[in-house]
Protein backbone atom coordinates (compact mmCIF):
# COMPACT_ATOMS: atom_id res chain seq x y z
CA UNK A 1 0.00 0.00 0.00
CA UNK A 2 2.89 2.54 0.58
CA UNK A 3 5.22 1.64 -2.43
CA UNK A 4 1.75 1.45 -5.14
CA UNK A 5 3.90 1.76 -8.11
CA UNK A 6 6.09 -1.23 -7.35
CA UNK A 7 4.96 -4.74 -9.00
CA UNK A 8 7.36 -7.05 -8.07
CA UNK A 9 10.33 -7.11 -5.22
CA UNK A 10 12.82 -9.74 -5.69
CA UNK A 11 15.67 -10.15 -3.11
CA UNK A 12 19.03 -11.98 -4.16
CA UNK A 13 21.57 -13.26 -1.63
CA UNK A 14 24.65 -14.07 -4.14
CA UNK A 15 28.11 -16.04 -3.14
CA UNK A 16 30.69 -18.27 -4.82
CA UNK A 17 30.74 -21.12 -3.74
CA UNK A 18 34.42 -23.24 -2.60
CA UNK A 19 33.13 -26.39 -4.69
CA UNK A 20 30.48 -27.30 -6.96
CA UNK A 21 30.89 -30.82 -8.14
CA UNK A 22 29.16 -33.39 -10.25
CA UNK A 23 30.67 -36.82 -10.27
CA UNK A 24 33.91 -36.00 -11.85
CA UNK A 25 33.16 -32.41 -13.15
CA UNK A 26 33.74 -29.48 -11.19
CA UNK A 27 32.83 -26.07 -11.96
CA UNK A 28 33.08 -22.43 -10.56
CA UNK A 29 30.27 -20.46 -10.96
CA UNK A 30 28.23 -17.80 -8.83
CA UNK A 31 25.57 -19.24 -6.64
CA UNK A 32 22.82 -16.93 -5.91
CA UNK A 33 19.80 -17.35 -3.82
CA UNK A 34 16.75 -16.04 -5.23
CA UNK A 35 12.47 -16.41 -4.87
CA UNK A 36 10.03 -17.14 -7.76
CA UNK A 37 9.30 -13.16 -8.11
CA UNK A 38 13.32 -13.42 -9.46
CA UNK A 39 12.50 -14.60 -12.57
CA UNK A 40 9.27 -12.76 -13.15
CA UNK A 41 11.06 -9.33 -12.39
CA UNK A 42 13.94 -10.45 -14.83
CA UNK A 43 11.79 -12.13 -17.70
CA UNK A 44 14.41 -15.32 -17.64
CA UNK A 45 12.80 -18.94 -18.38
CA UNK A 46 13.50 -22.52 -17.76
CA UNK A 47 14.16 -24.67 -20.85
CA UNK A 48 13.93 -28.10 -18.89
CA UNK A 49 12.09 -28.88 -16.10
CA UNK A 50 10.65 -26.16 -13.53
CA UNK A 51 11.00 -22.70 -11.56
CA UNK A 52 11.43 -22.70 -8.35
CA UNK A 53 7.88 -21.70 -5.93
CA UNK A 54 7.15 -20.66 -2.85
CA UNK A 55 6.56 -24.47 -1.52
CA UNK A 56 10.65 -24.43 -1.93
CA UNK A 57 10.96 -21.41 -0.25
CA UNK A 58 9.00 -22.28 2.55
CA UNK A 59 10.51 -25.87 3.05
CA UNK A 60 14.28 -24.43 2.30
CA UNK A 61 14.70 -27.03 -0.36
CA UNK A 62 17.81 -28.05 -1.41
CA UNK A 63 16.87 -27.79 -5.35
CA UNK A 64 19.42 -25.58 -7.61
CA UNK A 65 18.47 -24.66 -11.36
CA UNK A 66 21.22 -24.73 -13.57
CA UNK A 67 22.77 -21.86 -16.32
CA UNK A 68 23.89 -23.05 -19.17
CA UNK A 69 27.53 -22.84 -18.93
CA UNK A 70 26.91 -24.47 -15.83
CA UNK A 71 25.34 -27.48 -17.45
CA UNK A 72 28.41 -27.87 -20.13
CA UNK A 73 30.70 -27.46 -17.28
CA UNK A 74 28.93 -30.78 -14.58
CA UNK A 75 27.11 -32.72 -17.64
CA UNK A 76 30.18 -32.45 -20.57
CA UNK A 77 28.60 -35.72 -21.77
CA UNK A 78 25.27 -34.70 -22.60
CA UNK A 79 23.82 -36.31 -19.92
CA UNK A 80 19.83 -35.14 -18.87
CA UNK A 81 20.59 -33.28 -15.71
CA UNK A 82 17.09 -32.77 -14.57
CA UNK A 83 16.94 -34.94 -11.31
CA UNK A 84 20.80 -35.37 -11.55
CA UNK A 85 22.47 -34.99 -7.75
CA UNK A 86 25.13 -31.53 -7.30
CA UNK A 87 27.41 -30.44 -4.58
CA UNK A 88 27.76 -26.88 -3.28
CA UNK A 89 30.16 -26.94 -1.01
CA UNK A 90 29.88 -30.50 0.11
CA UNK A 91 25.96 -30.28 0.54
CA UNK A 92 23.86 -32.25 -1.75
CA UNK A 93 21.03 -30.48 -4.40
CA UNK A 94 18.77 -31.91 -6.47
CA UNK A 95 18.74 -30.02 -10.31
CA UNK A 96 15.32 -28.78 -11.14
CA UNK A 97 15.57 -27.25 -14.01
CA UNK A 98 17.61 -25.40 -16.34
CA UNK A 99 17.85 -22.18 -17.46
CA UNK A 100 17.24 -20.19 -21.17
CA UNK A 101 20.65 -18.93 -22.39
CA UNK A 102 21.26 -15.08 -21.64
CA UNK A 103 24.69 -15.40 -23.31
CA UNK A 104 28.14 -13.53 -21.61
CA UNK A 105 28.90 -9.44 -21.14
CA UNK A 106 31.25 -6.79 -20.06
CA UNK A 107 30.12 -7.76 -16.64
CA UNK A 108 30.88 -12.06 -17.26
CA UNK A 109 29.33 -14.42 -18.19
CA UNK A 110 25.23 -14.25 -17.13
CA UNK A 111 24.93 -18.40 -17.53
CA UNK A 112 27.50 -19.14 -15.44
CA UNK A 113 25.41 -19.07 -12.45
CA UNK A 114 23.55 -21.42 -10.14
CA UNK A 115 20.22 -20.43 -8.54
CA UNK A 116 18.97 -22.26 -4.84
CA UNK A 117 16.05 -20.74 -2.64
CA UNK A 118 16.52 -17.72 -0.94
CA UNK A 119 15.99 -19.48 2.36
CA UNK A 120 18.44 -22.38 1.81
CA UNK A 121 21.37 -19.87 0.70
CA UNK A 122 20.94 -17.77 4.25
CA UNK A 123 20.10 -21.03 6.37
CA UNK A 124 21.67 -23.81 4.65
CA UNK A 125 24.43 -23.04 2.66
CA UNK A 126 25.98 -19.42 3.24
CA UNK A 127 24.23 -19.40 6.91
CA UNK A 128 27.70 -17.95 8.42
CA UNK A 129 28.04 -15.15 5.87
CA UNK A 130 23.95 -14.59 4.99
CA UNK A 131 23.50 -13.04 8.69
CA UNK A 132 24.00 -9.48 10.43
CA UNK A 133 25.45 -8.77 13.86
CA UNK A 134 21.81 -8.49 14.89
CA UNK A 135 20.78 -12.01 13.46
CA UNK A 136 18.90 -10.76 10.84
CA UNK A 137 19.00 -12.68 7.38
CA UNK A 138 20.42 -9.84 4.45
CA UNK A 139 20.69 -9.84 1.06
CA UNK A 140 22.94 -8.94 -2.18
CA UNK A 141 20.63 -7.02 -4.13
CA UNK A 142 16.78 -6.37 -4.44
CA UNK A 143 15.43 -5.93 -7.61
CA UNK A 144 12.08 -4.36 -7.74
CA UNK A 145 9.83 -4.18 -10.70
CA UNK A 146 7.82 -0.62 -11.43
CA UNK A 147 4.71 -0.53 -12.63
CA UNK A 148 5.44 1.34 -16.25
CA UNK A 149 8.39 2.72 -16.73
CA UNK A 150 6.41 6.43 -16.51
CA UNK A 151 6.23 5.79 -13.33
CA UNK A 152 9.67 4.90 -12.06
CA UNK A 153 10.39 7.76 -10.22
CA UNK A 154 7.77 7.73 -8.05
CA UNK A 155 8.91 4.09 -7.12
CA UNK A 156 11.97 4.92 -6.59
CA UNK A 157 10.63 8.13 -4.18
CA UNK A 158 8.25 5.17 -2.57
CA UNK A 159 11.22 2.65 -1.46
CA UNK A 160 13.31 5.36 -0.35
CA UNK A 161 10.93 6.61 1.68
CA UNK A 162 10.11 3.31 3.23
CA UNK A 163 13.97 2.06 3.57
CA UNK A 164 14.80 5.50 5.09
CA UNK A 165 11.84 4.60 7.83
CA UNK A 166 13.18 0.82 8.55
CA UNK A 167 16.83 1.98 8.87
CA UNK A 168 15.92 4.58 10.90
CA UNK A 169 17.48 7.59 8.82
CA UNK A 170 16.83 10.82 10.19
CA UNK A 171 15.92 13.61 7.46
CA UNK A 172 19.18 15.61 7.47
CA UNK A 173 20.83 12.62 7.36
CA UNK A 174 22.28 10.27 3.90
CA UNK A 175 21.15 7.31 2.89
CA UNK A 176 22.84 4.20 4.29
CA UNK A 177 21.70 2.65 0.65
CA UNK A 178 22.05 3.37 -3.23
CA UNK A 179 19.36 2.69 -5.52
CA UNK A 180 19.98 2.29 -9.60
CA UNK A 181 17.04 2.35 -12.04
CA UNK A 182 17.74 1.15 -15.44
CA UNK A 183 17.70 4.96 -16.87
CA UNK A 184 20.60 5.27 -14.32
CA UNK A 185 22.41 2.20 -15.70
CA UNK A 186 21.93 2.84 -19.29
CA UNK A 187 22.92 6.78 -18.58
CA UNK A 188 26.68 5.57 -17.12
CA UNK A 189 27.05 3.03 -20.69
CA UNK A 190 25.73 6.16 -22.57
CA UNK A 191 28.75 8.21 -20.90
CA UNK A 192 30.97 5.44 -21.38
CA UNK A 193 30.28 4.43 -25.36
CA UNK A 194 30.57 8.12 -25.09
CA UNK A 195 34.45 9.17 -23.97
CA UNK A 196 35.73 5.99 -26.16
CA UNK A 197 33.76 7.52 -29.40
CA UNK A 198 35.05 10.85 -28.76
CA UNK A 199 38.36 8.96 -27.56
CA UNK A 200 38.80 6.83 -30.92
CA UNK A 201 37.45 9.80 -32.89
CA UNK A 202 40.28 11.89 -31.63
CA UNK A 203 42.57 8.82 -32.71
CA UNK A 204 41.14 8.15 -36.17
CA UNK A 205 41.60 12.47 -36.80
CA UNK A 206 45.47 12.18 -35.50
CA UNK A 207 46.24 9.50 -38.32
CA UNK A 208 43.93 11.14 -40.88
CA UNK A 209 45.99 13.84 -40.34
CA UNK A 210 49.60 12.46 -40.21
CA UNK A 211 48.24 10.52 -43.43
CA UNK A 212 47.34 13.70 -45.11
CA UNK A 213 50.55 15.22 -44.45
CA UNK A 214 52.55 12.53 -45.34
CA UNK A 215 50.21 12.77 -48.97
CA UNK A 216 50.91 15.93 -48.72
CA UNK A 217 54.76 15.68 -48.74
CA UNK A 218 55.13 12.78 -51.79
CA UNK A 219 52.99 15.37 -53.79
CA UNK A 220 54.93 18.41 -53.31
CA UNK A 221 57.96 15.92 -54.09
CA UNK A 222 56.41 14.50 -57.16
CA UNK A 223 56.25 17.84 -58.06
CA UNK A 224 59.29 19.33 -57.91
CA UNK A 225 60.41 16.17 -59.75
CA UNK A 226 57.88 16.84 -62.52
CA UNK A 227 58.86 20.09 -62.83
CA UNK A 228 60.16 19.74 -66.46
CA UNK A 229 57.14 17.13 -67.20
CA UNK A 230 54.35 20.13 -66.22
CA UNK A 231 56.11 23.12 -68.38
CA UNK A 232 56.25 21.00 -71.08
CA UNK A 233 52.34 20.28 -70.80
CA UNK A 234 51.50 24.02 -70.39
CA UNK A 235 54.49 24.79 -73.38
CA UNK A 236 52.15 22.57 -75.35
CA UNK A 237 48.26 24.43 -74.57
CA UNK A 238 47.93 22.55 -70.92
CA UNK A 239 45.53 25.31 -69.04
CA UNK A 240 46.12 25.82 -65.00
CA UNK A 241 43.02 23.97 -64.39
CA UNK A 242 44.14 20.71 -66.25
CA UNK A 243 47.60 20.74 -64.08
CA UNK A 244 45.72 21.16 -61.17
CA UNK A 245 43.14 18.71 -61.71
CA UNK A 246 45.85 16.17 -62.71
CA UNK A 247 47.53 16.45 -59.57
CA UNK A 248 44.45 16.25 -57.53
CA UNK A 249 43.38 13.49 -59.14
CA UNK A 250 46.80 11.47 -58.15
CA UNK A 251 46.71 12.80 -54.19
CA UNK A 252 42.84 11.23 -54.64
CA UNK A 253 44.07 8.12 -56.17
CA UNK A 254 47.02 7.87 -53.76
CA UNK A 255 44.57 8.71 -50.64
CA UNK A 256 41.84 5.92 -52.29
CA UNK A 257 44.46 3.49 -52.63
CA UNK A 258 45.75 3.57 -48.81
CA UNK A 259 41.98 3.80 -47.93
CA UNK A 260 41.31 0.39 -49.58
CA UNK A 261 44.43 -1.15 -48.14
CA UNK A 262 42.85 -0.50 -44.58
CA UNK A 263 40.03 -1.38 -45.26
CA UNK A 264 41.02 -4.84 -46.07
CA UNK A 265 43.04 -5.08 -43.32
CA UNK A 266 40.54 -3.58 -40.39
CA UNK A 267 38.02 -6.90 -42.30
CA UNK A 268 40.77 -9.25 -42.40
CA UNK A 269 41.55 -8.43 -38.56
CA UNK A 270 37.92 -8.66 -37.85
CA UNK A 271 38.38 -12.25 -39.61
CA UNK A 272 40.57 -13.27 -37.28
CA UNK A 273 39.21 -11.96 -34.10
CA UNK A 274 36.18 -14.03 -35.56
CA UNK A 275 37.95 -17.34 -35.36
CA UNK A 276 39.85 -16.55 -32.06
CA UNK A 277 36.08 -15.94 -29.97
CA UNK A 278 33.66 -18.57 -30.16
CA UNK A 279 29.31 -17.42 -31.82
CA UNK A 280 31.57 -14.05 -32.47
CA UNK A 281 29.84 -13.07 -36.35
CA UNK A 282 32.04 -10.05 -37.44
CA UNK A 283 29.75 -8.17 -40.52
CA UNK A 284 31.31 -5.19 -42.62
CA UNK A 285 28.05 -2.72 -43.33
CA UNK A 286 28.34 -0.96 -47.46
CA UNK A 287 27.18 2.40 -45.20
CA UNK A 288 30.93 1.79 -43.05
CA UNK A 289 33.19 0.91 -46.30
CA UNK A 290 30.84 4.08 -48.46
CA UNK A 291 32.01 6.40 -45.45
CA UNK A 292 35.67 4.72 -45.51
CA UNK A 293 36.08 5.50 -48.97
CA UNK A 294 34.46 8.94 -48.89
CA UNK A 295 36.79 9.96 -45.85
CA UNK A 296 40.23 8.69 -48.02
CA UNK A 297 39.01 10.88 -51.17
CA UNK A 298 38.29 13.77 -49.42
CA UNK A 299 41.76 13.52 -47.02
CA UNK A 300 43.23 13.42 -50.60
CA UNK A 301 41.68 16.20 -52.02
CA UNK A 302 42.54 18.39 -49.15
CA UNK A 303 45.71 18.00 -48.66
CA UNK A 304 46.87 17.49 -52.27
CA UNK A 305 45.03 20.80 -52.87
CA UNK A 306 48.37 22.53 -52.07
CA UNK A 307 50.41 20.58 -54.32
CA UNK A 308 48.43 20.81 -57.18
CA UNK A 309 47.67 24.75 -57.14
CA UNK A 310 51.68 24.87 -56.86
CA UNK A 311 52.23 22.62 -59.90
CA UNK A 312 49.72 24.99 -61.45
CA UNK A 313 51.05 28.56 -60.75
CA UNK A 314 54.53 26.98 -62.51
CA UNK A 315 56.04 29.67 -64.84
CA UNK A 316 56.31 27.00 -67.97
CA UNK A 317 59.61 28.86 -69.12
CA UNK A 318 61.31 28.61 -66.09
CA UNK A 319 59.59 25.17 -65.24
CA UNK A 320 61.49 23.71 -68.63
CA UNK A 321 64.61 25.57 -67.34
CA UNK A 322 64.55 23.19 -64.32
CA UNK A 323 67.44 20.86 -63.81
Amino acid sequence: FRAPDVVEVAPVYTRYAASVVAGTHAASPQVQGVTPAYFRVRHWKAVVGDLFTDTEIVGRSRVVLLGQTVVEQLFPDGQYPVGQTIKINQVPFRVMGVMEAKGGGGFGDEDNVIFVPLSTAQTRLFSASARTRSGDNKVSVIYVQASSDKRMDKAIEQMADILRERHGISFRDEDDFSIISQADILSVFGDITGALTIFLGAIAGISLLVGGIGIMNIMLVSVTERTREIGLRKAVGAKRGDILTQFLVEAMVLSLIGGGIGIGLGQSGSLLIARLIEDFTPVMSLDAVLLATTFSAAVGLFFGLYPAWRASRLNPIDALRYE
